[in-house]
């Protein structure tokens, strides 16, 4: 996620790091650098040049240039400049009314019909009872495909009746939400492939009948300009409360997601992060900025450890490396658990791009990798898994045909495993048994 961002400001950075103490010439440079890396980014250029500017009044302060940590007070400049401009956090959504009424709105191909049901799923996990409302009448399979995506998040959906339009639809979902005892009802829309007086028409009327205290507009990052044209088109339309980018995992550039609020003038609530329904996250501008300045986003990284680790399992394991019985079914349920986040690239960007993830390119890690280690070992027998020194050659060919691999796909995990077993011998646990609260 916005690599193309991250690696052109990094340089920057690195070069200023190694001036010392900045002059006003070097900084000159470095604010001219961090100029085109944004417009080549795809953010706007009325966002762009006011930006610049609030950072160069800052960074030429005498306190900037006279001062060894230069460098490092200009990173932190442009990092709060960032989160200044990406807004405030998002999440806190206003549910007003019995049930409250939240309208999705958006292009087709935006990915408005699964955010919906993502959006659902995200409020059931946080108390609500919500109810999905199928308003998206002119697309083939759009009724279906909602139906589909709230069976996945246990999410109902109310559906049209054979000729009934959406202006119908509505306010007879929301009455029925209102019997049925739900709270929150989230309607999906109609989009079109482009923005156009009918759908302006239509959705306008539906926002008048159905006074939902939630507009929210999904917009595709991925698109960038096209994506925040299309948001201000639609905030000079409608009274949008906040928008959801969708695809955020996909885009390597970054316009989008620090252009919108500017230009549309709505603040940005949640983005949406991969395919699956937990996909879906609050928008935290601070730790968006980190990652934009391949900071890391180590906060997000441990939620997610706490969300989708099992704590007895991650301990068992743990205590496993601190007695020095670490055995190959064991690196089998860690990496059981590491899976148990989301994909390993996602993670790996979470992490601070210094020392050996400098120049780590996300996009090449090989996620099969996991699956082929894991086949290994279960192609092992119980007693081989605890001890093995027992694996000789026959033993290796047996397992390698066993699990589609090869012999030296065998040796390397090996060899891989040795080494960890070494490294904790090395350390002698003291780390992990301060973590365990073991330590006296």
């Amino acid at each position: 996620m916005f690599e193309g961002l991250q690696g052109k400001l990094q340089e920057v950075f690195r070069r200023l790091r190694g001036e010392g103490r900045i002059n006003s010439e070097a900084l000159e440079s470095a604010l001219r650098e961090i100029r085109m890396a944004l417009l080549e980014a795809d953010v706007h250029i009325r966002v762009v040049k006011p930006l610049v500017e609030r950072i160069r009044q800052q960074a030429l302060g005498q306190e900037v240039l006279a001062s060894l940590t230069g460098a490092q007070q200009v990173v932190k400049i442009v990092r709060d400049e960032l989160v200044e401009l990406l807004g405030e956090p998002g999440g806190e959504l206003r549910l007003d009314g019995r049930p409250a009424v939240i309208l999705m709105v958006g292009l087709q191909g935006s990915g408005k019909t699964t955010t919906t049901g993502k959006l659902a799923g995200w409020l059931k996990g946080r108390g609500r009872y919500p109810l999905l409302v199928a308003g998206d009448l002119q697309r083939a399979a759009a009724v279906e495909q909602l139906v589909q995506v709230g069976a996945g998040v246990g999410v109902p959906v109310a559906k049209p009746e054979p000729g009934e339009t959406v202006l119908a639809l509505a306010p007879r979902a929301i009455k029925e939400a209102r019997e049925r005892g739900h709270d929150v009802v989230i309607l999906d829309t109609a989009g079109r492939l482009h923005v156009d007086q009918a759908l302006m028409e239509e959705l306008s009327s539906l926002a008048k009948r159905v006074e939902p205290s939630e507009i929210l507009f999904v917009a595709d990052s991925m698109t960038g300009q096209d994506a925040v044209k299309s948001a201000a088109e639609f905030a000079a339309a409608l009274p949008l409360t906040g928008v959801i980018l969708t695809k955020l995992d996909g885009d390597t550039r970054g316009g989008a997601a620090l252009s919108i609020r500017t230009v549309a003038n709505v603040p940005i609530r949640f983005v949406g992060m991969g395919e699956k329904a937990a996909d879906l996250e609050p928008f935290r501008p601070d730790r968006m900025a980190s990652r934009m300045l391949g900071m890391g986003d180590v906060l997000s990284l441990i939620e997610r450890a706490e969300q989708g680790l099992d704590a007895a399992e991650t301990e068992r394991l743990a205590r496993r490396m601190v007695s020095r019985e670490f055995s190959l079914e064991d690196l089998r349920d860690q990496l059981r658990q590491i899976r148990k986040l989301g994909p390993l690239s996602q993670m790996m960007e979470l992490f601070p791009k210094v020392g050996p993830l400098r120049n780590l390119d996300v996009s090449n890690l090989d996620e099969s990798r996991f699956k082929r280690v894991e086949a290994i070992i279960n192609s092992m027998t119980p007693l081989e898994r605890r001890r093995p020194e027992l694996l000789n050659g026959s033993r290796k060919l047996r397992i390698a045909r066993g699990s589609g691999t090869s012999v030296q796909d065998v040796n390397s995990l090996l060899k891989q495993y040795k080494g960890m077993r070494k490294m904790m011998k090395g350390v002698q646990g003291g780390w992990l048994k301060r973590a365990l609260g073991r330590a006296r």
